[in-house]
């Protein structure tokens, strides 16, 4: 149609032979009846056309306007066959461009037409026929009235899809579930489709269910605890523990996905629809095929299947295990962590301890596959008292510490057993758990598996010596270790510990010693049978006697205490000076000679 213009001048043709003839009145009317004919159109608005013309480049449409409008003949290319007098959808862009042409676009018409049919959609809870473009990261691109919408990966199927691309460059039925206006996107699902459809099946699965029924399911999810099994609409857990009677680690060892097996219902919760499924209670328990031959004493072959701290399972039979705690590793009274004796996957012989067919458990020994180092004929003379032996400290206690001097053969070393000079109150003052230890056999005991050791008794007893040197009234250097409340602690020659009442630090000058002072100290008393050593310094300068303490002796009987007391009363003066001058002369030899052979020894041990 050509353009009119609105406001026309007639004056323009009056008098020129083209409405001369027309009054005011008729020129109205005729205005009125080609508006008329005329549409009021508004832009931004979708409108149906026909189409007038068609070139390579555009096509002409008509909307009943009083001008035709251009739409891009490209925008046409899924209507190959589109041709004059066709009816189209348009979207007005412009009214009038610069040229003053209608500008109209029937792309845009299609989206708005798409986005209201979108809208309608998820009004009205449709179904959609879409098309599967193309995957992208976590689902699919599907095109609905031309519009691309996104399939989530976790809405395409009720069970999971592990392979997007099988669905690309196919049609599927969607419902609309969500659209985003600000970022014009559009989530669609499938798989409300098909759970409205399994909906119905699942309850009467449900209805039908009972414990102790065998289903045919199949396998739509693997997880290290166990599979998650599709019985058609309804979905139960097979736990990894009731897969098979023999020990797995892991599910996909003997199942696989998209799998279908056989089940058996072992419990169900009607309300949650949580279904407990079964598979190896489809078969006899491998306890019932376990050989009579098998009792208490008698070998049997394994694999390791399993190790924890306090033992090791041996699987006999797949799904037969048999416990070996650690005690019965080793013939050794100290428990180690079992992994030190062996590993999963080991294959071992072990002997039967307990079994109990009843409640399917059975006990395991693999140190009783050698003898009991306790019953062996050599003990006796092995371990006499009086032989020397090394061995290795493994237990160390408030009393004592414990040495193993072969696998299964452990000894107690007393804490009075480890010095003879010094007073050890723990052992670890003198050892520490794995060092190696010179020992001397004290006592044996082989019905209570006991064993007596001592560390000291490999060397003399110095305080035979020490008799001689430290005698009451001698004077010896001593430095001050340590104090407490009432005494002081004094390293005298030789190694050996003495004691001194505080008082008896007091010096000269009248001050006291403290710790790591050096001093001169005499011998006040001295307990052999105690292995005690009483010291002053204070004695060293005043002058006062020190009252000789005798050595612990046996009590004299009466007949002795009477016979002592005659021969005492028929000695004479003269006598008992020439004693006293004897005695004192073998003394001072005898003191002599212990003082070098602790030096000698001292020497010796450097």
């Amino acid at each position: 149609m050509s353009k009119v213009k609105k406001d026309f001048d007639w004056d323009l043709v009056e008098g020129k032979g083209f409405g001369g003839n027309y009054t005011e009145d008729q020129k109205a009317q005729m205005e009125a009846a080609i508006e008329a004919t005329l549409n009021s159109v508004t832009e931004k608005e979708v409108v149906k056309g026909v189409v007038v013309s068609k070139t390579d480049r555009e096509v002409i449409v008509n909307i009943g306007f009083k001008s035709d409008g251009l739409v891009s003949a490209s925008e046409f290319r899924d209507m190959p066959d589109l041709k004059a007098g066709d009816e189209v959808e348009v979207y007005i862009e412009n009214q009038e461009d610069a040229n003053g042409q209608l500008i109209l676009s029937r792309k845009l018409a299609k989206v708005m037409g798409a986005w209201t049919n979108i809208e309608k959609a998820l009004e009205e809870d449709t179904i959609i026929n879409g098309f599967v473009k193309r995957r992208t990261k976590g689902g699919l691109i599907v095109d609905i009235f031309g519009i691309e919408a996104f399939l989530p990966g976790s809405q395409i199927d009720v069970k999971p899809i592990r392979d997007f691309d099988i669905f690309v460059g196919k049609n599927m039925e969607v419902k609309v579930v969500k659209i985003n206006h600000t970022n014009d996107n559009v989530v669609v699902s499938h798989k409300v489709l098909i759970e409205k459809d399994l909906e119905a099946q699942r309850q009467l699965i449900l209805n039908n269910l009972d414990k102790g029924q065998v289903l045919e399911g199949v396998i739509k999810n693997m997880t290290n605890f166990g599979v998650f099994i599709d019985l058609g609409g309804v979905d139960g857990l097979l736990h990894i523990t009731d897969i098979s009677w023999g020990r797995i680690n892991h599910p996909q060892e003997v199942l696989k996905l998209d799998q279908k097996i056989q089940v058996v219902v072992l419990d169900f919760d009607e309300n949650k629809k949580r279904i407990s499924l079964g598979m190896k209670q489809l078969q006899a328990h491998p306890w019932e095929a376990l050989a009579t031959e098998v009792e208490v004493g008698s070998k049997v072959k394994g694999k390791i299947v399993n190790v924890a701290d306090y033992g090791a399972f041996l699987e006999v039979l797949p799904g037969v295990e048999g416990l070996i705690h650690v005690s019965e590793m080793s013939w050794s009274q100290h428990l180690r962590n079992p992994q030190d004796f062996l590993k999963v996957g080991d294959e071992m012989e072990a002997v039967v301890l307990t079994l109990d067919r009843s409640e399917r458990k059975m006990s395991l020994g693999i140190k009783q596959l050698t003898e009991d180092p306790w019953n062996k004929t050599d003990l006796l003379s092995k371990y006499a008292v009086g032989t020397k032996h090394k061995g290795t400290v493994r237990n160390l206690t408030n009393f004592g510490l414990f040495l193993e001097l072969e696998e299964g053969i452990d000894g107690l070393v007393h804490v009075s057993d480890l010095s003879w000079t010094k007073k050890i109150k723990h052992p670890s003052e003198f050892v520490k758990v794995g060092d190696s230890l010179d020992v001397i056999v004290i006592e044996l005991d082989a019905d209570n598996r006991r064993l007596a050791l001592g560390h000291k008794q490999l060397e003399e007893n110095p305080w035979d010596t020490f008799e001689s040197v430290f005698t009451v009234g001698s004077v010896h250097k001593a430095t001050v270790i340590s104090k407490n409340d009432k005494m002081a602690t004094l390293e005298l020659p030789y190694g050996i510990e003495g004691l001194a009442a505080l008082k008896q630090l007091t010096k000269a000058d009248e001050s006291v010693a403290e710790a790591g002072e050096a001093l001169d100290f005499v011998v006040t008393e001295f307990h052999k049978e105690d292995r005690k050593i009483i010291l002053s310094h204070t004695r060293t300068f005043s002058g006062a006697p020190v009252e000789e303490v005798k050595v612990e002796k046996k009590k004299a009987t009466k007949t002795t205490e009477k016979t002592a007391t005659v021969t005492a009363e028929k000695s004479t003066m003269g006598d008992i000076g020439a004693l006293s001058a004897l005695k004192e002369q073998m003394e001072g030899a005898e003191r002599e000679q212990a003082i070098k052979k602790l030096e000698k020894k001292s020497k010796k041990a450097e």
